[in-house]
């Protein structure tokens, strides 16, 4: 059995303690991008621009929106997006910057396509350098990469809003969030990071794709033949690498992914890969404190997110370290660890860390293939999901996605002192708990529903390359996939045809949009509080036990409904692996 080696330890201290101290700082930054008249280093060079933004859009800049007017600028914009998005796959045959004459993409991949694009998701069942052109991949996609990054920090900023204000009616205004977020911070941050890229390999240009011969193909016995060339695609990948990790979204340029060299040639652009999916989830919870007023609150649900992380990570480097017990008594894998799907670049450890990273943030991208791992190893990444992606999460989904979660455990813990529960100064009354009930309920019955129909459906069994356990497993992490807005796959299912397409892309609609609404009606609800002192049914909103109660309730709502599944899944699969299990 594999050793957890040295050179992993010190890469996961490194993370985590890299991710700590930028944590602030952009927290920080984001203060002052989410308020309307915040003061930025980029203020000169951008403000005129934001003013021309408003006038084009008809926007006041200084009218707000209640929760209801939020929701549906939202929604709209969205829904816009997704429409232009489907009309650029399905025309890109007569649009330009298409140099391969790529033909229209089909309609009903078009439609996953948009919608995974609009809901942050960047689920692909397509390969990117033989189905898009250059114009669909940054016009089409990126386009989706910087707005649905924008309205997910848009969305979580306005419940932040609703926390912190009291006797209020407006929780923002979406234009302006989605303006500001844009122009200050995804586009500078882009832009430096996408230089970054360019410095470490990865390929920028709109040159058509190059035919050429490997070395080993061709000696002076025999020559050249047609048979023996190769192509490779290029494109403008670094641009799209860097909005797909900062933002969350995730989609390759290429189809292998973040295993792909032009995308990932080098460990350390690995290693900045993965923390720049976190880097604006962390900062977020330090924007909670300072908004709040109660930086111990905003520390706190930082540390609950970074526990379930690094139980996380632990779990899966230990599987696959351990590799497959069948291929040691073969003689096949004497101890090297699980390396079946990864990249030798980055090996057992940076492909189990990046597998965490990108499940527990709603980012999908990989470099290496989740399919592959062992049963134990495919199961962290399936959970982090299904916890809801709030173990950081997508920027603004993980963290309102874990408030929800805040508001539960208040009413449980209310429950159990028998009092009515307060947070943060507020009541929690019975309107907050029924809409974040229903923010979980349509994520569970979202993933489950989806996944029961696809096990006894024709289509459904239809796209599967395995039978059993690992069938089971790779349709129900499609749907968490879709549901949870991550958008990696085990890549064993074969997802474009047209009822997973279809299906697929309304698993991502609802876990977006549809979770959205109660959410914002909560920002809302609590936004029209009044201020109440504190008393001795006031939840602790920091120190250790706020953070186990989190931690639990995490656990609890969002790991135990799914147990019936991932026992008859990746459970049985292990059991079978190991030998502890006779399959009937």
């Amino acid at each position: 059995m594999a050793m957890m080696d040295l050179y992993g330890w010190i890469q996961l201290a490194l993370f985590v303690g890299l991710l700590f101290l930028v944590t602030k700082p952009v927290g920080l930054y984001l203060v002052r991008v989410l308020e309307p008249d915040g003061k930025t280093w980029l203020d000169r060079p951008v403000r005129p621009v934001e003013r021309l933004l408003y006038r084009v859009l008809g926007v006041d800049p200084k009218g707000e929106q209640d929760w209801k007017q939020y929701t549906q600028s939202l929604i709209s914009f969205s829904l816009a997006g997704l429409l232009f998005t489907y009309a650029v796959l399905r025309l890109q045959h007569i649009l330009p910057l298409n140099p391969q004459k790529l033909g229209p993409v089909r309609p009903d991949l078009a439609f996953n396509t948009a919608a995974s694009f609009t809901t942050n998701t960047n689920w692909q069942n397509y390969a990117g350098e033989t189905t898009l052109s250059y114009f669909s991949q940054m016009v089409g996609l990126v386009f989706h990469n910087f707005v649905s990054a924008a309205a997910g920090i848009a969305a979580a900023a306005a419940l932040v809003r609703g926390i912190a204000r009291h006797s209020a009616k407006t929780i923002g205004n979406f234009w302006v969030d989605l303006v500001r977020v844009n122009l200050y911070l995804l586009l500078p941050f882009s832009l430096v990071f996408s230089l970054f890229l360019t410095s470490q390999g990865i390929v920028q240009n709109f040159k058509p794709y190059v035919r050429t011969t490997p070395v080993e193909s061709t000696t002076a016995a025999a020559p050249d033949k047609a048979g023996n060339s190769q192509i490779i695609a290029q494109g403008p990948a670094s641009s799209q690498v860097a909005i797909k990790m900062l933002g969350t979204n995730g989609g390759g340029f290429f189809n292998a992914n973040a295993a792909h060299p032009y995308e990932n040639p080098t460990p350390l652009s690995n290693f900045i890969q993965m923390l720049s999916i976190f880097l604006i989830p962390s900062g977020l919870t330090y924007y909670l404190g300072r908004k709040v007023r109660n930086q111990k609150h905003g520390w706190a649900v930082w540390s609950a997110m970074a526990i379930l992380f690094l139980a996380a990570a632990l779990v899966c480097w230990r599987a696959e370290s351990a590799g497959n017990p069948r291929l040691q008594a073969l003689g096949v894998d004497p101890g090297g660890g699980n390396m079946e799907g990864k990249e030798v670049r980055f090996g057992v450890s940076g492909s189990s860390l990046f597998a965490t990273v990108t499940t527990a943030a709603s980012c999908g991208a990989v470099n290496s293939m989740h399919d592959s791992f062992t049963p134990l190893g495919g199961l962290v990444p399936l959970v982090n999901i299904q916890l809801g992606e709030v173990v950081f999460g997508g920027v603004g989904s993980g963290l309102y996605g874990m408030l929800i979660f805040v508001i539960l455990a208040v009413f449980l813990t209310g429950l159990m002192v028998g009092r009515t529960p307060e947070y943060l100064g507020k009541k929690i009354e019975s309107y907050d708990v029924k809409v974040s009930v229903l923010a979980v309920l349509i994520l569970i019955f979202s993933i489950l529903g989806f996944s029961a129909w696809a096990t006894v459906s024709r289509w459904g069994l239809a796209g599967l390359n395995n039978s059993g356990p690992h069938g089971l497993s790779e349709i129900l992490y499609a749907f968490s996939s879709g549901t949870g807005n991550n958008g990696s796959a085990f890549a064993g299912l074969n997802g474009n045809t047209p009822s997973y397409n279809i299906t697929l892309a309304l698993a991502m609609l609802f876990g977006r949009f549809i979770m959205m609404v109660p959410v914002l009606a909560l920002a809302g609800n609590l936004a029209r509080k009044k201020l109440i002192p504190p008393s001795e049914a006031s939840f602790p909103a920091s120190g250790p036990t706020f953070i186990i109660i989190l931690i639990g309730t995490v656990l609890i709502v969002g790991a135990l409904t799914f147990l019936p599944a991932l026992t008859l899944g990746p459970v049985v699969e292990h059991l079978l692996m190991t030998g502890s299990g006779v399959l009937y």
